[in-house]
């Protein structure tokens, strides 16, 4: 129904950038907002950021606010993450997700897993000191 594919991610020093891109393709207008998530290893799968197709309201983790921000370019179907100052600790997988609706993303809550319905494959993301 809906694709999510990752890209963007690489190598960079720390107090470098970063911008992820996700394009999503299929019935992208029946989901209610992207988010990013990230797993570093041997941690669990942690909340980054979500975005409102409709309105563009943001969300951010405490780790990452004033550094991340999550855009949308809903005539590309694309939902970018721009990392500024980057920092070892945000050595991880990148992975974009899809909610599947506001319904379950209130129930939920837009930090956990369950509130979405699909995901890319991750792109790494490695900060180097």
């Amino acid at each position: 129904q809906v694709q999510l594919v990752e890209s963007g991610g690489g190598l960079v020093q720390a107090g470098g950038s970063l911008r992820l891109s996700c394009a999503a393709s299929g019935r992208t207008f029946s989901t209610y907002g992207m988010a990013w998530f990230r797993q570093a290893p041997g941690k669990e799968r942690e909340f980054v950021s979500h975005i409102t197709w409709s309105s563009g309201s943001t969300d951010y983790a405490d780790s990452v606010k004033g550094r991340f921000t999550i855009s949308r370019d809903n005539a590309k179907n694309t939902v970018y993450l721009q990392m500024n100052l980057l920092k070892p600790e945000d050595t991880a997988i990148y992975y974009c997700a899809a909610s599947a609706s506001i319904e379950r993303t209130v129930v939920f809550g837009k930090a956990s897993e369950s509130a979405y319905k699909y995901w890319g494959q991750g792109t790494q993301v490695t900060v180097s000191s």
